[in-house]
């Protein structure tokens, strides 16, 4: 039995030797931005208070974030680890529990962010099939812009022992596997890991651990946008903009399809 079962992922953090640069790239892969004390943050319209951080300094990968059910939830896992629960200083509030993992990647559980009312949704365009024709004599036309980034979705770690991770992750945080990844039978490579939330559906993956050669080190992480049409938009406007370490995918989640706007390992700050 896991130490708490946490219920989504919550955010990402890195670093970044250019803020304006940082905060352009995010307002071009579709994110609410703005600054508090010293640092960038990146918002969806989900209501939560950001989804992604970054701080001043050389461009790196810094931490991934979960969200715990309860400021209790934290108290279990603090004592478990023999670490302080601390008041989240940042926008939002709560508290926070903060981890290291086997390969020293920062892990930050919180609980207790006050949120604000979730935006409104964009609408989705009427799809003519075979069975239906609501869009007769119609026409659509619409133009590259900034994704609507609702939520985070997923990241993925490279990890140097995935069986090692794997156990770290599930011990602690209740993760499920949804589907392992095999180099060759019996020769495991990574997997796609879920929260545990019980009856409540949950999307198919939250972490993906993957051992594979190279530096370690985030290899995306994944923002859910509004729809298939604001997912290849999106895509098409960072294209126009040039911005690299950012790729598009369209993956079944609980409940249907879930449309995913990722951005790459490579610091954003370093895109042109």
């Amino acid at each position: 039995m896991s130490v708490i079962r946490i219920e989504d992922i919550a955010h990402v953090r890195y670093a970044a030797p250019d803020l304006k640069a940082m905060r352009e790239f995010l307002e071009d892969f579709g994110m609410e931005v703005f600054e508090d004390h010293g640092r960038l943050y990146g918002k969806g319209s989900d209501g939560r208070p950001f989804v992604h951080v970054t701080e001043p300094g050389e461009a790196k990968f810094l931490a991934v974030g979960f969200r715990a059910q309860s400021r209790a939830d934290l108290e279990v896992l603090a004592a478990h680890e023999g670490v302080a629960v601390e008041t989240l200083g940042e926008p939002g509030g709560g508290a926070i529990v903060r981890l290291t993992d086997p390969d020293g990647y920062s892990v930050e559980v919180v609980a207790g962010q006050t949120n604000s009312e979730p935006g409104a949704l964009l609408p989705d365009q009427p799809v003519n099939t075979a069975s239906a024709k609501p869009r007769f004599r119609q026409t659509v036309r619409l133009e590259p812009a900034p994704a609507h980034v609702r939520r985070i979705g997923h990241a993925v770690l490279k990890v140097s022992d995935f069986r090692r991770s794997e156990k770290w992750y599930k011990d602690r945080f209740g993760f499920l596997t949804s589907d392992e990844v095999e180099a060759a039978k019996d020769v495991p490579l990574g997997a796609f890991m879920r929260c545990d939330r019980g009856d409540k559906p949950a999307d198919h993956h939250t972490l993906f651990l993957a051992q594979l050669p190279g530096e370690l080190g985030i290899l995306h992480a994944a923002f859910e946008v509004a729809n298939l049409d604001d997912l290849m938009l999106g895509h098409q406007h960072l294209k126009t903009k040039k911005r690299e370490g950012h790729c598009q995918r369209d993956c079944t989640a609980s409940g249907g399809r879930s449309r995913w706007l990722e951005c790459g390992h490579a610091s954003p700050s370093q895109t042109r």
